[in-house]
């Protein structure tokens, strides 16, 4: 069976619709709150359900999914890090920067923060402003969808 080069496919979730968009067998995006129509296949979407799943039901502690992603190496360096998160742990933009050797660069982590294509995968959400204030979150429902996850998660906030 031929996989199409790029396949879609929304999962319902408490948060709402989740969008999947997959090349190969790999992800390549994820889409909180947006509802799109099936379109192709591909296997990884089966493993990612079920890690959605176990996720929302409180048993899974960090994604393990193939994803592919395009970005610069700046934007890269920050997923990276991101994704070393498990579930309930955040880091501040600050912190991101510095970790990447690049301490100054806080306005600049905050915007490869909020271009993450693969959001909940690489919890973008559990980063939080230096006083442990949420300062933006464009999936879903915005700060009100960062807000529950973070609940969700357990995660201490200032709104």
């Amino acid at each position: 069976m031929k996989l199409s080069p790029t396949a879609v496919l929304t999962i319902d979730s408490p948060i709402g619709p989740i969008t999947l968009i997959a090349r190969g067998e790999k992800l390549i995006g994820v889409e909180l709150g947006k509802k799109a129509k099936t379109e192709g296949t591909s296997q990884v979407f089966a493993l990612a359900k079920k890690q959605f799943d176990d996720y929302f039901a409180g048993k899974l502690v960090r994604f393990n999914l193939p994803i592919e992603v395009s970005g610069t190496e700046f934007q890269k360096s920050v997923w990276r890090e991101i994704a070393k998160l498990g579930v309930g742990k955040t880091l501040s933009y600050g912190e991101i920067a510095a970790k990447i050797g690049k301490p100054l660069a806080s306005r600049a982590v905050g915007a490869a923060v909020g271009s993450n294509p693969t959001p909940l995968i690489v919890g973008c959400h559990r980063v939080l402003g230096s006083t442990g204030r949420i300062t933006g979150f464009t999936g879903g429902k915005g700060i009100k969808t960062k807000a529950w996850l973070l609940n969700h998660e357990q995660i201490e906030f200032l709104p």
